[in-house]
C-alpha cells in the first residue's frame, strides 16, 4: 500500500461496493490502480448465489483492502425477484438479448439500497470515492446501472450527507460504465487480476460451477471470447 505523503498530502481512499463479481473486481483494481486506499463494502442479502460471498472475500484479501465490512440485510423479507425468492432463475437468455425487458434476477432498488449503504461507509472512513462497477452496455436491462441513476444519486448523496453539505462530498465513480463486457474481461487482464477469484452466475450448480445458461453466466463467456481471452470460469 501507498502510504502518506506529507508533500502531497493524504493518500486518497475509496469505498467499493465489492459484490464478489468480475465487475467490482475490476472497479476495485482500477481503485487501486489510481494509489487510492481500499475499503470494500459487500452486501450479504441472503441471495441465492452465496457462493459470491465468498469471491468477494478473496478479492478483498487479493488487493489488500484495509477494512472489509460484509453486511447482513435480508431482501428475502421482500422477495420480487428470482435471486430473493423462490422463483426459477431465467436460462434462455431473454435478458441478454437486449430487448428492453427487464428480467426477473433484477432485485427491487438494489443499487439505490446498497449505494446508501456504501455512502454511509464511506462518510465514516472519511473516503473521497465510491467505486461500484455499474454496466450500461453489456447489462440485462437492470435500471439502476444506467449512467442517469447514478447521476441523479450523485445529487441526492451531496444534498443527504454532512461531507456534501460541507463541500467535499463523497464522489460515485463508475470507471465501466460504457464498457463492454469483452473491454471489462481485457482490463481485468491488463491489471493484472485473477478473474478466476470473481462469481458471475446467478444459480451455481451444487458442484460450485457456473451454470452457464443464466444472464450473467451468458454475458461473462461472451465477453471472454469477444476479448479473445482465455475465460478462467468453470461452467457446468
Amino acid at each position: 500500500m501507498l502510504k502518506d505523503d506529507a508533500a502531497h498530502g493524504p493518500q486518497p481512499s475509496a469505498v467499493v461496493l465489492l459484490s464478489g463479481g468480475l465487475d467490482s473486481f475490476v472497479a476495485a483494481g482500477l481503485a487501486r490502480e489510481r494509489g487510492m486506499r481500499l475499503y470494500a463494502l459487500t452486501i450479504d442479502y441472503n441471495q441465492r448465489h452465496r457462493v459470491e460471498l465468498e469471491s468477494a472475500q478473496k478479492i478483498a484479501e487479493s488487493l489488500g483492502v484495509e477494512r472489509h465490512v460484509v453486511l447482513p440485510l435480508d431482501l428475502t423479507a421482500f422477495g420480487g425477484s428470482a435471486l430473493t425468492a423462490d422463483i426459477d432463475v431465467p436460462k434462455d437468455g431473454v435478458g441478454a438479448s437486449g430487448d428492453g425487458e427487464i428480467p426477473i434476477t433484477y432485485v427491487p432498488a438494489r443499487n439505490t439500497i446498497f449505494l446508501s449503504l456504501t455512502l454511509g461507509f464511506a462518510e465514516v472512513v472519511g473516503a473521497q470515492s465510491i467505486f461500484i462497477g455499474v454496466n450500461a452496455l453489456d447489462y440485462s436491462g437492470y435500471p439502476d446501472c444506467r449512467a442517469e441513476f447514478i447521476t441523479a444519486f450523485q445529487a441526492m448523496a451531496d444534498l443527504a450527507t454532512r461531507a456534501g453539505v460541507e463541500g467535499h462530498g463523497v464522489r460515485i465513480e463508475t470507471p465501466l460504465q460504457f464498457m463492454s463486457k469483452a473491454d471489462i474481461a481485457q482490463e481485468a487482464d491488463r491489471l493484472g487480476l485473477d478473474a478466476g477469484l470473481s462469481w458471475s452466475c446467478y444459480d451455481p450448480t451444487p458442484d460450485g460451477k457456473h451454470c452457464g445458461l443464466c444472464d450473467s453466466c451468458r454475458l461473462r463467456s461472451r465477453g471472454y471470447i469477444e476479448a479473445g481471452l482465455p475465460d478462467p470460469t468453470i461452467y457446468a
